[in-house]
């Protein structure tokens, strides 16, 4: 089977995932590596397994929540100024 690596996802031909169905489903579902399959038309659709696409839906409904995403933001602002404060600066360290 010839695939092309494009960030986490192989890319096939829909001849070869026809032919390899299974194998290919596994693939999606047990190694949780989705598959984009081409056509040979242009187009392309994308198998992945229903625990990463309810992962994505999760993913993309926190991020359109902007409300929360505000939360988050000031919750690691307050936390990055609290780390700076921790950690003496390289000059009072040379000082000790």
């Amino acid at each position: 089977m010839q695939t092309q690596k494009n960030r986490r996802i192989c890319t096939i031909d829909i001849k070869q995932f026809s032919e390899n169905l299974k194998r290919n489903a596994a693939q999606a579902t047990t190694d949780q590596s989705p598959l984009k399959v081409t056509q040979g038309n242009g187009k392309y659709f994308v198998v992945l397994s229903a625990d990463e696409w309810e992962r994505e839906q999760e993913t993309i409904q926190v991020l359109q929540d902007t409300d929360l995403m505000r939360q988050i933001a000031k919750s690691l602002g307050a936390r990055a100024g609290k780390t700076a404060k921790k950690r003496p600066s390289a000059s009072h360290r040379a000082d000790e």
